[in-house]
């Protein structure tokens, strides 16, 4: 990659980071109080409910503005209060240093248990704010020694010792970790990395493959396993480049000394379609990952609650091909420096082969290692049926719950093209955070 790449994309990376929003309050008719001010290099609106709430929930992401995050429109009106943060690296993936972010979260905590009439704290991780949360509570319940095990391949820093705890986690459609969603995402089929070949053995988009340009795709369990070994195999090989990297920055052998450019073409690019770019159950809408393995609670539209095993309604992705393939559209830019620290996961393969562990980033490892009541809500009309279920299982906590909401989108809303019916799914957002309200209420009064 050229020096004038480099320089090219960090002024335009500069650029793209935005000044915290001066403090200013007020009260729109019929809304909660709202807040808005700076928290340190995080920013924050506090939406507080008509009247004084004891339950406060912190909502936050890695790089989402989450400032306008639909919670805090929900959870007031239920008499919630919530913080709802933008952390110091918002829309900045490329500058992410992922342990920083639990000292946002860190000024989040802290400035709940100082609102007059709040007696509890609860983390709402949605998305990627669930391996935001998971992570922070976990050190917070464990110290030093949860992210500086020899297995990370980023080990915290001591600031982070001495984090007040949460009393309690929401995951709410929450990812397995960011390292996991790049894996799942890579195409397996890449040859070289710069070269753009691909092995016509294992690209999931030729029809001889399986693939399907108009409907569900087909993958036959032989072409599954070597795609996911395939997947691995390449994560494997980025991570060896990018930690070879690193040590020769450390030896003085690079130009920075600091960190550099890291580019990952061919998957793992956001823009390449809302479930990512090559996720094979994106595509293909049998594969396991979209559904549960044992009945589980399943909230249907009209509020009523049923026992099944819980299958993704979400239609195949049929968009990803021409971003995935293409390396202006395909391609993730990232640093060293956050490859390492948020985007990398070892494993043998990207189905159930993953060293969760090996990764700070990871809500699974996290949840392992947290004690504080939990509740993991799925939403049914996405992809994370499976990882849903899969960070219930592992979750240490005594007091835990597994819900899936019929039918709600990514974002919560309805999925209005999971049924022909376009209002099938019409109550999602109120269930949801209906049940939110009876999880706190039993658990947190």
């Amino acid at each position: 990659m050229t020096r004038s790449f480099r320089a090219i994309t960090l002024a335009l990376l500069a650029g793209a980071v935005l000044a915290a929003p001066s403090a200013a309050s007020g009260q729109e008719a019929g809304q909660a109080k709202r807040t808005y001010f700076a928290l340190g290099p995080a920013t924050a609106v506090y939406a507080e409910p008509a009247a004084r709430a004891k339950v406060a929930a912190l909502v936050i992401h890695r790089t989402a503005n989450y400032t306008t995050h639909i919670a805090c429109n929900e959870l007031p009106k239920r008499g919630i209060a919530a913080l709802c943060m933008s952390t110091r690296f918002t829309n900045n993936e490329f500058a992410v240093d992922w342990d920083r972010i639990a000292l946002d979260v860190k000024a989040g905590v802290e400035f709940l248990r100082k609102q007059q009439g709040i007696e509890k704290v609860v983390l709402f991780g949605h998305s990627g704010g669930g391996p935001t949360t998971s992570f922070y509570q976990a050190v917070a319940e464990n110290g030093l020694g949860f992210c500086k095990d020899p297995q990370r391949l980023v080990p915290c820093r001591d600031d982070l010792a001495g984090m007040p705890k949460a009393d309690g986690l929401i995951l709410a459609d929450a990812h397995p970790g960011v390292p996991v969603i790049l894996l799942r995402s890579l195409n397996g089929s890449v040859l070289d990395e710069t070269a753009g070949k691909f092995d016509a053995a294992l690209d999931p988009y030729l029809t001889s493959n399986g693939y399907s340009a108009t409907a569900s795709s087909t993958y036959s369990p032989e072409f599954q396993t070597r795609y996911f070994a395939a997947q691995s195999a390449r994560m494997n090989a980025l991570i060896a480049t990018a930690q070879g990297r690193v040590k020769a920055i450390r030896e003085g052998k690079e130009t920075y000394p600091d960190n550099d450019l890291f580019a990952i073409p061919h998957g793992g690019n956001p823009g390449a379609g809302p479930g990512g770019a090559s996720q094979l159950h994106s595509l293909d809408t049998a594969i396991p990952l979209r559904r549960t393995r044992a009945p589980q609670k399943l909230v249907r539209n009209d509020g009523s609650i049923v026992e099944q095993i819980v299958t993704s309604v979400s239609p195949p992705e049929l968009d990803t091909k021409e971003t995935t393939n293409s390396f202006d559209r395909g391609t993730k830019i990232l640093s060293l420096r956050s490859f390492l620290s948020t985007q990398a996961v070892r494993s043998s393969n990207s189905l159930d082969g993953i060293d969760h562990c090996s990764s700070n980033n990871s809500t699974i490892c996290a949840v392992r290692s947290i004690a504080a009541p939990t509740l993991v809500v799925g939403m049914g009309g996405y992809l994370f049926i499976r990882d849903s279920e899969e960070e219930y299982e592992n979750s240490a906590a005594a007091k835990k719950e597994l819900l899936f909401i019929e039918g709600a989108s990514h974002g919560f809303s309805p999925c209005r093209n999971c049924s022909a019916d376009p209002d099938a799914y019409a109550n999602s957002v109120r269930n949801l955070f209906d049940q939110v309200k009876n999880w706190v209420d039993a658990t947190m009064r």
